[in-house]
């Protein structure tokens, strides 16, 4: 009998314990979800694993896809598809919704888990998807190579790939240490210094991205050294006063609907520009805006397409790379 009793008591204790461990499990599944501090402060809370993301911008497009596949992509950039802007182009094709500034209403029809917005993002549309219940996530500006970094580590934690994530810096640090081993080999008397004209002429200047790849390369940022700052419209009067080595030229036509070639020739063909070293010894380049302009993980291959143009062959490197561990081609 005292057997008996002691067989049922050991069956009511297992039984407890089970019930304990499956409303631990449950209450973890009810509870989950992951909670990220964004670039501006928010606190965002995303309720489960996202597998329907949205993001705001080509490059922060870049960084998801160095972690997750196509697929998890309700909609890309529209210049995402474009092989003068971007490195993943065969990615891109696999997205159907391509899009520039979409509006709050297409966004809803998307039923995106997460948003990846960004500092320049309209910030009445960014309220609004919160109040409708979208998690947003806000990233930084990514105006250096710091910068970049950490808009990855927030995009890694807000969509639960932090290994990936951690994979990616650690390819993007061995990336950048191999070039500026090599730049460290440069004489100081044999750096040459770059005016980067860009359709964007307020693009550039000393606090940019491009102003940093500069720094990390050996390359003198010629507008930064005339007091031009990033965010202020480089002047042709700026743009003779800084008279670099080199001028980076832009291919950017926005699929044809732009008149590059006219956009050029109003520089090159104006007379108070003619003194200008790098006009008179046709040192003008056309370097590759997909690396060149690049604000994600693959701003590495810019500080590489940068070297090249500048330094030579030793730097030359093929086109479209990507840092990815999404597992997908």
């Amino acid at each position: 009998m005292q057997y008996k009793k002691i067989c049922l008591l050991l069956c009511l204790l297992i039984t407890v314990l089970c019930l304990a461990g499956c409303g631990a499990e449950k209450h973890k599944e009810q509870s989950g979800g992951i909670e990220v501090k964004d670039y501006q402060g928010t606190t965002v809370k995303i309720p489960k694993k996202p597998e329907r993301i949205l993001t705001l911008s080509i490059y922060s497009d870049e960084m998801v896809l160095g972690m997750v596949p196509s697929s998890k992509l309700v909609a890309i950039s529209k210049f995402l598809d474009d092989p003068k802007e971007s490195v993943v182009v065969e990615k891109a094709k696999r997205v159907p919704e391509k899009v520039m500034d979409p509006s709050v209403e297409q966004i809803m029809g998307w039923k995106p888990d997460i948003i990846i917005a960004n500092t320049w993002t309209n910030m009445e549309k960014v309220t609004a998807l919160r109040e409708l219940g979208f998690p947003v996530v806000v990233i930084g500006p990514g105006n250096s190579y710091a910068d970049i970094q950490g808009d990855v580590r927030l995009i890694a934690q807000s969509i639960s790939e932090e290994e990936k994530g951690q994979q990616i810096i650690a390819k993007m640090d061995e990336i950048r240490d191999d070039i500026v081993k090599k730049v460290e080999k440069i004489p100081p008397e044999k750096r040459k210094s770059v005016t980067l004209l860009s359709v964007m002429r307020q693009y550039g200047g000393a606090g940019s991205a491009f102003d940093d790849m500069c720094r990390l390369t050996g390359v003198r940022n010629a507008i930064a050294e005339v007091g031009v700052k990033n965010g202020q419209v480089l002047t042709k009067e700026l743009l003779v006063k800084s008279n670099p080595d080199y001028i980076l030229l832009p291919s950017y036509d926005d699929k044809g609907t732009f008149d590059i070639d006219a956009f050029i020739a109003s520089y090159l063909e104006d007379p108070s520009l003619a003194s200008m070293r790098a006009i008179q010894n046709r040192a003008l380049i056309f370097p590759r805006e997909s690396y060149i302009y690049n604000s994600s993980q693959d701003f590495v291959f810019g500080m590489q397409e940068l070297a090249y143009v500048v330094y030579g062959e030793e730097f030359a490197q093929e086109p479209n790379r990507h840092i990815s561990f999404s597992g997908e081609k």
